[in-house]
């Protein structure tokens, strides 16, 4: 199955690692290193280009993980993810 991220991506359910609130999540600084490490090293990818992003989502396929930013909800995401 495929999850739609917005901006006409899409992953794999199964290269999906966790799916994130960003404005909870972005409190701790583990996250905050997590994300400036992976901004870092270019696997951050924007999917809301001009929207506020409220989640990301992490994914891995082939050993190389990528970060998406979404304007999706996480809650929103999630259902998606278990409706199927």
């Amino acid at each position: 199955m495929y999850l739609f991220l917005g901006q006409e991506t899409v992953v794999s359910t199964r290269d999906i690692i966790g799916v994130f609130d960003l404005d909870k999540t972005s409190t701790s600084a583990e996250t905050k290193r997590f994300l400036s490490a992976s901004q870092k090293q270019g696997r951050i990818v924007d999917v809301s280009p001009g929207e506020l992003p409220t989640s990301f989502v992490v994914c891995e396929r082939g050993g190389v993980s990528r970060v998406y930013l979404s304007q999706i909800s996480a809650g929103t995401l999630k259902k998606r993810i278990t409706e199927y």
